[in-house]
């Protein structure tokens, strides 16, 4: 129930409805690793060995350190604006360049489409054929068409849900890094490997394309921003829940990646659509391969239709706010649902999934995003001149500094990149500047007044 409000003279009115705070910091926590996890780690670890060889823990750690750097940005931004949105919000403000805003909110757009086809191949690979034998492809294809069915007919997310799919993902991973234990201590596996830097074109790019690609991993924090109106004190309980939760995912990957490089040879790791499943049964041979495989198909199913419900949403917001063609923010008047949004960003995930690989799938979603952390990392320094009344969080000088050239150096071509993800990510922002042009001549050039804030309705 709102609460009323004063006049001068008197009378009274209602004040707008605020989103209930409900999370405390140890929800907020469970949140943050649970949009963390998902299906990168059971797909793309084996993508990332095949560029660095056995040292496979080592991109994993450099990840680390710059998402954990990043991160320190998001802190003192939601400490001091804690509000939905996240980095259109922070740009914004920023810059104050509309047109830059919006390609922000494009490309986070298109990072939860191209993410959720990586988990649409994901799950139409060797996980799923533990169950059935099926074409990849039609299964693929087959699993965006069911997403955009279920995102049509509503889906009422809680946090107490998040909690139990967060349980479940773990307890997968927990299974991979016991099993890499237990071999390690029989002495099975090969310890060596570890040190092992199998490339064609030498360590340095081996690493810095292994780290582009399992920078993909540790993304999601970010998301926990948008949930600043739902939580109890958010200035106070972020930076303990988000650092925390970041470091929990981090020891987690590492352990992953050296349960993952000891237990099975590169060539057999890089090979597979299903590495964690391929470590389990290499380590123990007794182990339900079905159990296991389920748990990472619901750790993919999660994780795709998260990110194809924030991608559809993107997109009716910001055809609500009219920078993009208004009819994308047509709702069905029956299921209440954005369809025609709905619709444009599953036809967008299917094209990609028929043409792309999952390694450039997810190297075009990690490119997308470290651009965007990079102007993330900026935006925190240009407004340390915007004063707030309340106390925040607030980052080392140097750590944003830090966090901008390292997310910009691995967006660069120099790391090794396929410079097909170049492309993609090109074709993808193209969509939206075309969307961006229409809108700008169908209004008469005319100014485009663009909220970010509402990005989230």
């Amino acid at each position: 129930m709102a609460d009323s409000t004063v006049t001068q003279d008197g009378g009274s009115t209602e004040a707008k409805p605020e989103l209930k705070r409900v999370m405390g910091p140890k929800l907020l926590m469970l949140f943050v690793v649970g949009d963390i996890l998902g299906a990168s780690i059971y797909t793309l670890t084996g993508k990332v060995a095949g560029h660095v060889g056995g040292a496979l823990w080592l991109p994993f750690l450099i990840a680390f350190v710059v998402a954990f750097l990043t991160a320190f940005s998001y802190l003192e931004l939601v400490g001091k604006y804690p509000r939905a949105a996240g980095a259109a919000l922070y740009v914004n403000r920023a810059f104050g360049v509309q047109f830059l805003t919006f390609m922000i909110a494009f490309a986070v757009m298109c990072s939860g489409i191209t993410s959720a086809g990586v988990a649409a191949q994901g799950f139409s690979g060797k996980y799923l054929q533990e169950f059935v034998d099926a074409p990849s492809l039609a299964v693929a294809i087959g699993f965006i068409i069911v997403l955009a069915l279920v995102n049509f007919r509503g889906v009422n997310e809680s946090v107490k849900l998040n909690v139990i799919l967060t349980i479940i993902e773990l307890s997968g991973l927990l299974i991979v890094i016991a099993v890499g234990f237990f071999a390690i201590l029989e002495g099975r596996g090969e310890p060596g490997r570890l040190l092992e830097f199998d490339t064609e074109g030498g360590a340095f790019f081996g690493v810095t394309a292994a780290t582009a690609l399992a920078f993909y991993a540790l993304v999601g924090f970010e998301d926990s921003v948008n949930m600043a109106e739902e939580c109890r004190n958010p200035v106070k309980i972020f930076p303990k829940a988000m650092l925390g939760g970041i470091i929990i995912c981090g020891i987690i990957y590492l352990l992953v990646a050296v349960a993952s490089s000891v237990l099975l040879p590169v060539e057999q790791l890089s090979s597979t659509t299903a590495p964690l499943l391929d470590v389990v049964k290499a380590g123990a041979p007794g182990f339900p391969p079905l159990l296991f495989a389920g748990i990472a198909l619901f750790a993919v199913i999660n994780s795709a239709l998260i990110n194809m419900l924030m991608a559809s949403r993107l997109v009716y917001g910001m055809a609500n706010e009219r920078v993009i063609p208004h009819q994308f923010a047509t709702v069905h008047p029956f299921r209440r649902t954005p369809w025609i949004a709905i619709l444009f960003t599953s036809v967008i995930a299917i094209v990609l999934v028929s043409s792309l690989n999952i390694e450039n799938l997810g190297g075009t979603t990690s490119l997308l995003l470290l651009t965007v952390f990079a102007f993330v990392n900026v935006a925190v320094l240009v407004l340390r001149k915007d004063k707030v009344e309340h106390k925040h969080f607030r980052a080392p000088t140097i750590i944003p500094v830090l966090g901008a050239i390292s997310c910009a150096f691995f967006a660069l071509p120099i790391t090794g990149r396929n410079p097909k993800e170049y492309l993609y990510a090109g074709i993808l922002l193209g969509v939206g500047l075309v969307f961006w042009l229409i809108n700008y001549f169908a209004m008469g050039r005319k100014k485009v007044d663009f909220d970010p804030s509402k990005l989230s309705a």
